[in-house]
């Protein structure tokens, strides 16, 4: 109970909670420090950012497509403050060593297994999983090896069902596995370019009623770490691979369903390529879940990180992780 209330207090500290008591009025909680690091495995080095107490629970977060990491920077240190955060750069991600895709072949089950040898290396045993767009193959694929490994899943924006994905979206992952024309390629390979990185990812699901919240930083980023042809090149060859994922949802629900881990699902119902009956859609197997529709896009995260965070630090309370 006591470490409970000092949860509830951290929340109120966060977030603008006022509490008249003599005994809280003046406290003030100051995030942990993120540190910037890297581990070299298998003679390549993947980055990560970590955060907060080690002897607390784990949060790991796994970032999407076009990003990194640095999509959680201003999520981390609120969820520091109160758990140990891990938030990895994806192979060929970020800083993280950027394998030359004319000798490597960059599918989502290579990026999983640099991920799990990271955290394994990092001794980190059990551990909340936070996923979003791309972090979820890469997160699924982790789980399936040892489902009771995960004691929390956070769901944002990260597909598992069919229900999320439109008609013409399931089939673009189709194709861009299917036909290897140049055509194909020379038309997924503009997908990484500074236009659509910035237009069809960032601003796409955008109105005037958010725009301003989203910040250039972001795409500044990843624009930076996609200035090559070969930094390009290990992207639409993700794009490639994606559709292995639609094949395997079938297996990662039943999963789900046979394991019924706790789960939160916060999701911006504005987006418009993994719409919300994705979101939706994860009731049918996890009645129990928790489903949150923000309003917000693709890039929830960056929109209404402090509402994420404060229904992840409520939400992890509540199962009892703390």
């Amino acid at each position: 109970m006591k470490q409970f209330a000092l949860t509830l207090i951290i929340i109120a500290s966060l977030f603008g909670c006022q509490n008249t008591s003599e005994d809280t009025k003046k406290q003030f909680f100051l995030p942990p420090t993120t540190t910037y690091n890297y581990v070299e495995i298998d003679s390549v080095k993947l980055f990560y950012r970590e955060a907060g107490d080690k002897s607390k629970p784990t949060i790991v977060l796994l970032h999407g497509y076009p990003s990194s990491s640095h999509s959680y920077r201003h999520l981390i240190p609120m969820l520091a403050m109160y758990y140990h955060v891990i938030a990895p750069d994806n192979l060929g991600s970020g800083y993280s060593t950027h394998l030359n895709p004319s000798n490597t072949t960059y599918t989502f089950d290579l990026l999983a297994d640099y991920t799990e040898k990271l955290i394994n290396t990092l001794e980190i045993k059990n551990y909340v999983m936070y996923m979003q767009d791309f972090g979820a193959p890469v997160g699924y694929r982790m789980m399936m090896k040892n489902p009771k490994r995960i004691e929390a899943l956070i769901v944002q924006n990260a597909n598992a069902y069919l229900d999320g994905l439109t008609p013409k979206r399931q089939d673009f992952f189709r194709t861009a596995q299917t036909d290897t024309s140049q055509a194909k390629y020379d038309f997924l390979y503009s997908l990484t370019g500074k236009d659509a990185i910035i237009n069809k990812q960032y601003l796409f699901d955008l109105d005037s009623s958010n725009i301003n919240i989203q910040s250039p930083d972001a795409w500044t980023h990843d624009l930076a770490f996609l200035s090559s042809e070969k930094d390009r090149a290990i992207q639409v060859q993700l794009f490639q691979d994606y559709n292995t994922n639609l094949i395997r949802y079938p297996k990662w629900q039943k999963m789900l369903r046979e394991n019924q881990p706790k789960t939160l699902i916060v999701w911006g119902k504005k987006d418009l390529k993994f719409t919300a009956d994705g979101a939706k859609a994860y009731l049918r197997d996890l009645p129990d879940a928790e489903l949150h529709l923000l309003n917000a896009g693709h890039f929830a995260a960056e929109e209404k990180t402090k509402d994420i965070a404060k229904l992840i630090l409520e939400f992890l309370s509540k199962t009892g992780l703390e």
